[in-house]
């Protein structure tokens, strides 16, 4: 019996379609193994948000001839679509498949089998983006607690520093119907808590270019499924998180009070220069109407630092603005350059080291309000999901509103919800419960 490993890069899309994937290696009779397990086939699905990630590919290229230098290394994803022939020239290189061949890995390559010749330019499998895509359903499952399902692929947004829709396409959805079917068989594992994900799943309800439902019809119909305790929604632009979701949400059992909306600017005019879709006031907005429905509703905020034209007062217009927002924490992410995108020619470009400093600043702003929005939580009982991994004799888990907390060890505690009390932050800034009280199984 052969066997696989997969390493996945990138973003929660990227886990939930490396775990359809693997499914169909094991299907085909693979073994799925670690990384270190000495496997005879790699496959490592790429992000290429960031120049780190490409360079991380490279780097677990070379790891994966260190474990088997026989083994056969498929490279998938973003990084795969984008820069085809600059992954095959890589040392150890079998196979480069891009955004529509990656479901495909059986049918184009067949047996695995390492070439001798070295000819890897004869194993791009790539077609063009500007070609329709077909849509994939995906989720990821047996990974960890919680599970990603995939409901939307693509982008039609140009946004200035972006190379997601050169690498993902379009947008076009998956059915209603079909994320609800994915829904009950991941209810049917026992699985307790389903986190939403796409490239912009509030663009939900596109099929072949036409528009057939919402996203709020989705979480209509995903709030009836049995058996999923938790639905959460990942990354939705401003601009498409309406009311009626917010409202929907503040009045549903199933879907938590958490929300993760991009805002990358708070300056107005680096906003235009990014082409971002919505402007200052309508972000500010769509945060007061979520705390005044669900004041212990957790928000975290997507922000890029250095974007080209980013002078120091357009920084401190940025800073200043989520200084001020009601907000629980930020995901910072330092500007990189991108080939084919438009802020490749936009002046003034900044400084490394400014982009570092900018960067500093906005990750002691996101943890200080990480803390004040734990603290604001101190002795309140909340309901917790579980995780299996154990470090130091202590486990973790989150709460509905997305509070990490920090528990004894106990294997019975896994992927259970558990109402606890909140009783102080520790020095790792996660949230410590009760010891020795009674945990209540929640139903």
């Amino acid at each position: 019996m052969k066997k696989v490993a997969f390493y996945t890069l990138g973003c929660k899309l990227n886990f939930s379609e490396t775990s359809t994937i693997s499914r169909t290696f094991e299907d085909k009779g693979f073994q799925k193994v670690e990384f270190q397990d000495t496997p005879d086939v790699f496959i490592i699905n790429t992000c290429s948000v960031t120049e780190n990630a490409d360079k991380k590919c490279k780097k677990i290229v070379k790891e994966a001839q260190k474990i088997n230098p026989d083994g056969y290394v498929a490279i998938i994803g973003c990084y795969a679509q984008l820069k085809p022939e600059e992954i095959a020239s890589i040392e150890g290189v079998d196979a480069v498949l891009g955004a529509a061949e990656k479901f495909r890995l059986h049918e184009l390559i067949g047996d695995f089998k390492k070439e001798s010749s070295g000819k890897v330019t004869e194993k791009i499998f790539n077609t063009s983006i500007d070609q329709k895509l077909e849509y994939h359903t995906s989720y990821s499952i047996n990974d960890r607690t919680r599970t990603f399902l995939k409901v939307q692929d693509g982008c039609d947004y140009p946004c200035s520093y972006c190379t997601i829709p050169l690498a993902r396409g379009a947008s076009r959805s998956d059915t209603v119907s079909n994320v609800v079917a994915a829904a009950k068989e991941i209810a049917a594992s026992g699985v307790k808590e389903i986190v939403l994900t796409g490239v912009n799943i509030g663009d939900f309800g596109l099929i072949d270019g036409e528009r057939k439902s919402s996203f709020l019809e989705l979480i209509q119909a995903l709030d009836k499924v049995q058996g999923i305790e938790r639905f959460r929604i990942s990354s939705i632009e401003p601009n498409l998180l309406s009311n009626e979701i917010i409202e929907f949400v503040a009045s549903s059992e199933k879907f938590v009070p958490h929300f993760h909306i991009p805002l990358q600017s708070g300056s107005p005019k680096v906003l235009a220069l990014m082409k971002r879709r919505y402007k200052r006031d309508l972000y500010q907005d769509r945060i007061k109407t979520i705390k005044t429905l669900m004041p212990h509703c957790c928000i975290g905020v997507d922000v890029i630092v250095g974007h080209p034209g980013e002078t120091d007062e357009e920084f401190l217009a940025t800073y200043n603005f989520l200084n001020e927002l009601d907000i629980s924490y930020l995901h910072v992410f330092t500007y990189s350059e991108r080939e084919n995108t438009a802020a490749v020619d936009i002046r003034p470009i900044v400084p490394q080291h400014k982009r570092a400093e900018r960067s500093k600043m906005l990750h002691i702003l996101s943890d200080k309000k990480r803390r004040a929005f734990y603290t604001e939580h101190i002795g309140t009982t909340k309901t917790v999901l579980f995780e299996e991994e154990e470090n130091n004799g202590l486990m973790t888990g989150f709460t509905e509103n997305y509070i990490k907390v920090s528990a004894k060890y106990d294997p019975l505690l896994v992927n259970d919800l558990k109402t606890v009390s909140l009783i102080q932050i520790n020095d790792q800034m996660l949230m410590e419960v009760e010891e020795n009280q009674e945990v209540l199984i929640h139903h």
